[in-house]
């Protein structure tokens, strides 16, 4: 008997152009405006090359603001990758259309964490897979890097307050008042704060700052 085809699970990924002076506003005093642009790229290609080697299903990554940088062009040529220039509207927003055009289970996450590995992807993929609703990994920040779900569920996103500390939380609650089963297989860290920077190093990741271009 032939094995079974693992059911694929989209991967969209949500990044924002690394331009000087936009990205990583809260790092530029400790490394500069061009130092947190490099670091922002460093992250989109980690995070690309992780959702790529996690190998669940299709990757697209979905851009902001238009017209599309650059680097997003090589990284879609390099790993065969989508592009999608995300819509208008709060993250939320932006979060749900990526999930819509799925047009099946998805997975989405952003840039910032460093720390997330192509396991933790498979696991967060193996948990869908398994028939649950939804899958979260949450971050220390009292936020999530990553989520997923079988079918959108515009519950999750719409008339949410982000960037806050109640952000994972608020997301546990709608879960349970929509009767979603979830699971939550890690704890992660994100990169947003000058005090990341020695993080990074600790953890072996210096080179996404110590770097020369």
């Amino acid at each position: 008997m032939a094995p079974t085809t693992p059911e694929p699970i989209a991967v969209a990924i949500l990044a924002k152009a690394p331009v000087a002076g936009a990205v990583k506003t809260r790092l530029i005093p400790a490394l500069g405006a061009d130092g947190a642009a490099a670091l922002q790229e460093r992250l989109i290609a980690r995070t690309v090359e992780t959702a790529c080697a996690a190998a669940i299903g299709p990757v697209t990554v979905w851009v902001t603001p238009a017209p599309v940088h650059p680097c997003f062009a090589r990284l879609a040529s390099l790993h065969q990758t989508g592009l999608a220039v995300q819509p208008d509207g709060d993250l939320g927003a932006r979060m749900l259309a990526a999930c819509e055009a799925a047009g099946g289970p998805a997975i989405v996450i952003g840039t910032d964490c460093p720390a997330m590995t192509a396991a933790h992807v498979r696991e967060a993929a193996a948990v869908l897979r398994a028939g649950n609703d939804a899958v979260v990994i949450p971050a220390e920040d009292g936020g999530y890097v990553l989520i997923g779900s079988r079918s959108p569920q515009p519950g999750l996103f719409v008339e949410m307050t982000w960037g806050i500390e109640t952000v994972m939380a608020e997301t546990r609650g709608r879960l349970a008042r929509n009767a979603l089963s979830w699971r939550e297989p890690a704890l992660l860290w994100d990169v947003d704060r000058p005090e990341d920077i020695a993080r990074l190093r600790m953890a072996g990741l210096g080179q996404l700052i110590d770097q020369r271009k």
